[in-house]
């Protein structure tokens, strides 16, 4: 697998949300607000690269008895710095989402590409494997939250700046509003999980054949 296909595994075949269905929490939580959804988003694959970086870096020199514990101490690490960035510039965005960023130390896809890559390969192929699969958890969260805040308030906030913004009106029916509780949540995961994959058979598949 060369280093592009490696960056589109991330997104697409393996995407974390819609394809394996790993570190579901934010998606839920935090995507009824575009903005919220974006930065989030950024915060995992700002983690995942920066993970998979330190953990190539220190594969040989870490014991296999105790790698786990390290790898665990090395995403907290990386975590804590990412809070700390995202109280300092966005401490609108941090107010909302901190508790939740905090949750990305327990994200099972960060945890299992250190393991199952990161420790295996050098620090390109690594760096690599971490953005396609920060940029497919940030796209995957993106058009959640794209989706809900859209039909749940029947307009769209898109941040132009750290701290500005400006609103958009895209439909002019009565919102609906379910889709920006958590009940919503669940149904735009469903819906969008169960699209990607039916694009992912009825196009991608089909090319991938045709070649």
């Amino acid at each position: 697998m060369n280093l592009k296909e490696l960056f589109l595994n991330g997104i697409v075949k393996e995407n974390t949300i819609f394809k394996l269905a790993l570190s579901l929490c934010p998606s839920i939580a935090v995507t009824n607000n575009l903005k919220n959804g974006i930065f989030m988003g950024l915060a995992v694959l700002f983690v995942q690269t920066m993970v998979n970086l330190t953990i190539s870096l220190m594969r040989k020199v870490i014991q296999p008895k105790v790698r786990l514990p390290i790898f665990m101490l090395v995403i907290s690490g990386w975590v804590t710095i990412t809070q700390m960035l995202m109280a300092a510039f966005v401490p609108d965005v941090y107010a909302k989402v901190g508790l939740y960023v905090a949750l990305i130390v327990a994200f099972a896809s960060i945890l299992a590409r250190a393991e199952m890559f990161a420790s295996k390969n050098s620090i390109v192929p690594s760096m690599v494997d971490g953005l396609g699969m920060g940029v497919g958890f940030l796209f995957a969260l993106t058009v959640i939250s794209f989706f809900r805040e859209l039909v749940g308030k029947g307009s769209l906030t898109v941040p132009t700046g750290l701290s500005t913004q400006h609103v958009f009106t895209f439909i002019n029916t009565k919102p609906v509003l379910i889709m920006v509780l958590p009940a919503g949540g669940f149904l735009a995961v469903g819906i969008l999980m169960a699209l990607f994959n039916w694009i992912d058979i009825r196009y991608m598949k089909k090319g991938a054949v045709s070649h």
